[in-house]
């Protein structure tokens, strides 16, 4: 199974004992999935195509619960309340009704009575990814979505994850506009409103895995950037003191010149420390540094005069 796959079976074990929550997330589902038709008897008749079997399972579950109503399992997914009765208490309840008794289908999702409360909002949410949402595998990439049928709906539910401290982006799609999240830690603060504990901890995991991964990449990188520097310097200066020493000879250097460049040709891996502490007297970092600077400068001057002799 796929780690989108492992959240919705984690969401769909949960049930709120609350029947405003219930309410709230079976609309969610509907109106991501389903439709009001009316009958042979001319009757309203809800039906939702779900894919999920555990999302389907727990449509008719939440229509038990929240409504008292009975629905009908078929073919392909489809989870339907056929009884007129049964289909004006549901959409009454989900505030999906006009005065006259008949379905409003909102631009919209739902009024925003049915999502007052924070709770509530929570279960909305969660009904939503469970109907059309999806999470990739975090070990390869961060990014959450849920596709919502138009910009309306999207904005909505973007409006409810902002209540959480959680900015969702909407970006069209074809047909559809998609709301998605691509920052790992606020993935997880969604996975934690919509009570995916379990995968959080999953989630959680990998991105400690993964930071320690780059910590320790960085750090490596750096050593191994440094190292580069060290050797080519060294090499540098090797190559300048054997061009002073062919060219001019060490007997014509100062005392300390001629130490430092016969330490570095003994020891072309030795940092400037251990070059100084060589020396005798030993000698500081900077003083160290001081004296290459000075063989450099004398070599390059020896080349410019060979140049300008040729």
């Amino acid at each position: 199974m796929s780690f989108s796959s492992d959240v919705k079976e984690e969401l769909c074990r949960q049930v709120s004992t609350a029947r405003h929550c219930q309410i709230a997330e079976a609309a969610a589902i509907f109106r991501m999935s389903g439709r009001a038709a009316a009958g042979e008897d001319g009757g309203l008749r809800l039906s939702a195509r779900i894919e999920n079997p555990a999302v389907a399972k727990k449509l008719a579950l939440l229509l038990r619960r929240g409504f008292g109503v009975r629905a009908v399992s078929g073919e392909r997914g489809v989870v339907s309340v056929p009884d007129g009765g049964d289909a004006e208490k549901v959409l009454r309840a989900m505030k999906l009704m006009d005065q006259n008794g008949a379905f409003t289908d909102r631009e919209d999702f739902v009024s925003g009575m049915l999502v007052q409360s924070s709770c509530c909002r929570r279960a909305f949410i969660r009904g939503a990814f469970l109907a059309g949402g999806s999470i990739s595998n975090p070990e390869k990439s961060y990014h959450f979505e849920i596709v919502c049928a138009n910009r309306a709906r999207a904005e909505q539910l973007a409006a409810m994850t902002a209540s959480f401290d959680i900015e969702a982006r909407i970006v069209p799609r074809k047909r559809h506009q998609v709301l998605y999240i691509k920052e790992g830690s606020q993935i997880v603060d969604m996975l934690a409103v919509m009570g995916a504990n379990l995968a959080l901890m999953d989630l959680e995991n990998v991105r400690i895995l993964k930071e320690m991964r780059g910590t320790v990449n960085r750090k490596v990188n750096c050593e191994t950037a440094n190292i580069n520097k060290t050797v080519s310097a060294a090499v540098e200066q090797i190559n300048d003191i054997l061009y002073i020493r062919d060219r001019l000879g060490f007997d014509r250097l100062p005392e300390g010149l001629r130490q430092t460049a016969l330490a570095r040709l003994e020891q072309p891996d030795a940092t400037l420390k251990e070059l100084g502490d060589s020396l005798e007297p030993p000698v500081g970092k900077s003083g160290v540094n001081h004296r290459l600077r000075k063989l450099k400068e004398l070599a390059n001057g020896l080349r410019e005069n060979e140049e300008e002799n040729l």
